[in-house]
């Protein structure tokens, strides 16, 4: 089983949302936990190695390194603000 660690912007964006949403979220990143070759992860075009998954209607942006889920940024899915916060981080 995979470790899993949280940025501190993942950390702030997760707290923002409603207790609904932040179950739906850490079940899904529990299930990245348990298997990391999910059908629905697909990786960040221009971003390796970065990947992404849904939850509901929110996108998780995460990476795989050894034994550790480093979950970096969570954002509304139609929003391309996500992405603008990986531009701007650098990775």
């Amino acid at each position: 089983m995979l470790k899993i660690e949280f940025s501190k912007s993942a950390a702030k964006d997760i707290e923002k949302f409603p207790a609904k949403v932040q179950r739906q979220i850490a079940l899904k990143i529990h299930e990245l936990r348990e298997n990391k070759t999910q059908t629905d992860v697909a990786y960040l075009k221009g971003h390796a190695p970065y990947k992404r998954c849904t939850s509901g209607e929110y996108r998780i942006i995460f990476y795989v390194k050894d034994e550790t889920v480093f979950v970096d940024f969570i954002g509304k899915r139609n929003d391309s603000d996500i992405y603008k916060k990986l531009k701007r981080s650098g990775k």
